[in-house]
């Protein structure tokens, strides 16, 4: 810690290079025994400094917007796999220049755009709701059968439009093997009337591959069996939150520490609903490095945010000595969706951005100012 300090200035978000390396490493493994594509999802990962590394390994990115899709073919140099409940007719001729794929949320805007994308090479998809799914935090339950994202099979009855080459399904987070496995029944249960007229398959993401219980394994041997059944699909997927699982750390310090009828908290550097919302909306609860969940016979602690929202912090946390004013405290795992969701909100100084190289050297990829606040608001 003490030679990592040195180095870093708190807050900071810690990329580490040999763990996302790591990570790669074994996606792209499963990438090769089953003989599919997979691709990362901007939403979860953007830290475009390692797109060329990422490129190394994957076979492209998704993008959700057209920002997304011009860094993709900016910072990775290819196009994207674009998708989005809804596009901004403004920006359509524009995306389907950085797009290689375009998958439409439903049948009224694939009728829109898609003698558009045709006439521009672009793939064309639709998404669909097979109606199954086991994520149980309805904020993160896309596969609603009254849910905005994706056609149901009742809406598409007389069959898919001629120019559809392909199709979507996303209804999996942080989820294993097996639920893909009983999630691919109900796909196919449904929309296996469609395969023969399509090119390719997009099972989306939600597959936490580098978990470390993960059955990597019986996953390829899903993906196989499906190939065998549909020979002539490319299949497509598109893991985040995989790529940059437990690969860095945000970096942190106590401010000050306040106690009220007992309950003493530590005010950080950073703030949850700023740095971290992911911690709220999830809900989401980093583990802290040194600390358990809370003990009566130890000191404890809640660790609250620097902003002023009533609500920006987490449950005691225990510690095997007491906090004092200037400790630095390491949350971990926080690369994956939280750069790419942070705000500055209150105008909170916003964590720098580092890689931790291989080696040991800290290279500061971004630091911020409050040019960076300013120009968000007008």
């Amino acid at each position: 810690m003490t030679d990592l300090l040195s180095q870093i200035a708190a807050p900071a978000f810690v990329l580490e290079e040999a763990k996302l390396k790591a990570n790669l490493a074994k996606i792209s493994a499963v990438q090769r025994a089953a003989e599919i594509d997979v691709i990362l999802a901007l939403k979860a990962f953007a830290n475009w400094p390692m797109f060329p590394l990422v490129r190394q390994y994957l076979r492209g990115a998704t993008a959700s917007s057209l920002a997304e899709a011009r860094l993709i073919f900016e910072e990775m140099g290819c196009k994207a796999h674009s998708y989005s409940p809804a596009y901004l007719p403004e920006e359509v001729e524009e995306l389907l220049h950085y797009s290689s794929h375009i998958t439409f949320n439903s049948l009224n805007q694939l009728h829109t755009y898609s003698k558009q994308a045709k006439a521009a090479g672009v793939s064309i998809g639709l998404r669909v709701n097979p109606e199954y799914s086991e994520v149980e935090i309805d904020l993160y339950n896309p596969a609603s059968s009254t849910g905005r994202l994706g056609e149901t099979l009742p809406n598409l009855l007389e069959g898919l439009p001629d120019e559809v080459e392909g199709l979507h399904f996303h209804t999996l987070c942080e989820s294993s093997s097996y639920t893909l496995e009983r999630t691919l029944a109900a796909f196919e249960q449904k929309f296996s009337r469609f395969f023969p007229q399509l090119r390719w398959v997009n099972f989306g993401g939600g597959h936490l591959i580098t978990r470390a219980d993960y059955d990597q394994d019986h996953l390829i041997s899903v993906l196989r069996a499906f190939k065998l059944r549909y020979p002539h699909l490319q299949v497509i997927m598109e893991p985040g939150s995989a790529i940059a699982w437990e690969t860095g750390f945000l970096l942190t310090r106590v401010l000050d520490i306040i106690e009220n009828h007992g309950v003493k908290t530590a005010i950080l550097d950073v703030s949850f609903t700023a740095h971290m919302p992911d911690t709220l909306e999830m809900p989401y609860r980093p583990k802290v490095r040194g600390a358990t969940n809370a003990k009566a016979d130890q000191p404890t602690y809640r660790l609250g945010g620097v902003s002023c929202l009533a609500g920006d912090y987490m449950t005691e946390y225990s510690f095997s000595e007491e906090l004092k004013i200037g400790d630095y405290l390491i949350l971990e795992d926080m690369i994956h969706y939280t750069m790419v969701k942070t705000t500055m909100f209150n105008g909170v100084k916003h964590p720098d951005i580092v890689l931790l190289r291989e080696d040991g050297h800290a290279e500061v990829l971004r630091q911020f100012t409050y040019e960076d606040f300013r120009s968000r608001l007008g």
